[in-house]
């Protein structure tokens, strides 16, 4: 383990940290709106590098979210479909991974060496192994891409072998499996970069889902399903050995009541408090399920907050922490 850096502090959070996993949200990258441009793009990443050079004292993992970038890459494609064949949605994820990542370290290195710090960065598409015996598989649930009519859906049905399902009055939207993570499958040259002080950018979008085929030559084939991003980053940040790990999202926290008069939020609290409350299963639900896992699996913790308050969220001053006790 590494010297622990000045300035840590240790208030109301409890031990200093050492190595951050920090999962960024969809909006750290693209302003809300699939449909942003490039430029707008780089503009909001560059602002999410500005805050997270603060934290360059410190061993740092990133992952990110990819889910209109995907959609982006799904829509090129159907309407190149006449030209070019289809992409799966596997090579979908890789190629956000790494058009993310890449925008991800030009706007990292500007920010570090803004702050006149040296700290090289790494992307690393990522492949997460998922079971293929997974309920999931059975069961396809998580909506991508764009909205249909029914005749235009029940047409890809027949045509792709998609599996389709009319979401609350919009039209049918294409819904694939969403496994669990398994594993991190770079995991090894991941620890490797951390050891060179590398800042390693990976798993983005929950990693591309991979599965062993039952073969017996244990052949690698990838999938089409999308895996939680927060999910797989709480396993990644097991597996690195992460001291804190950390949600970024656009609010300062985890509330109880949410947007009614008697909303709360919750500074300080245990998984098996968490596990009491309800929350919605597709906003905030995942990431107070992944900050369950990662505290009762580690007793490290775990935060939820906003990226602007970053450093102070590191330090345990702001967000929701969620403790072993």
């Amino acid at each position: 383990m590494r010297e622990q850096p000045e300035g840590s502090g240790e208030p109301r959070g409890g031990a200093p940290v050492n190595l951050v996993v920090v999962a960024l949200g969809g909006n750290a990258i693209s302003p809300p709106g699939s449909a942003s441009p490039i430029p707008a793009q780089h503009e909001r990443t560059m602002e999410t590098a500005d805050h997270l050079a603060h934290l360059t004292d410190r061993p740092l993992v990133l992952t990110h979210g990819n889910g209109p970038q995907v959609g982006n890459v799904l829509l090129r494609s159907d309407l190149a479909a006449g030209l070019l064949p289809r992409l799966p949605l596997d090579t979908c994820v890789a190629d956000t991974q790494g058009g993310m990542g890449f925008m991800l370290q030009q706007c990292l290195d500007n920010a570090f060496r803004q702050a006149g710090v040296l700290r090289a960065t790494v992307t690393v598409v990522t492949r997460t192994v998922v079971d293929p015996a997974d309920p999931a598989f059975r069961s396809p649930s998580k909506p991508i891409g764009g909205f249909y009519d029914e005749a235009e859906a029940r047409r890809r049905m027949d045509v792709h072998g998609w599996a389709m399902k009319e979401d609350a009055g919009r039209g049918w939207r294409r819904v694939v499996p969403s496994p669990e993570p398994r594993r991190i499958f770079e995991i090894r040259p991941i620890r490797w970069l951390l050891d060179k002080d590398v800042v390693v950018i990976c798993a983005g979008g929950g990693g591309v889902p991979t599965m062993y085929q039952p073969d017996g030559q244990r052949t690698l084939v990838g999938v089409e399903a999308v895996i939680d991003k927060d999910l797989a980053s709480q396993l990644l940040a097991r597996e690195v050995g992460a001291d804190l790990f950390v949600m970024a999202t656009d609010v300062d926290g985890v509330y109880i009541g949410w947007g009614t008069p008697e909303q709360r939020k919750l500074e300080r609290v245990t998984p098996g408090e968490l596990r009491e409350l309800p929350f919605a299963a597709g906003s905030m639900g995942p990431k107070v399920e992944a900050a369950i896992r990662f505290v009762e699996a580690t007793g490290n913790r775990a935060a939820i907050g906003g990226l602007s308050e970053i450093e102070a969220i590191v330090a345990g001053d702001a967000g929701t922490l969620v403790v072993a006790r």
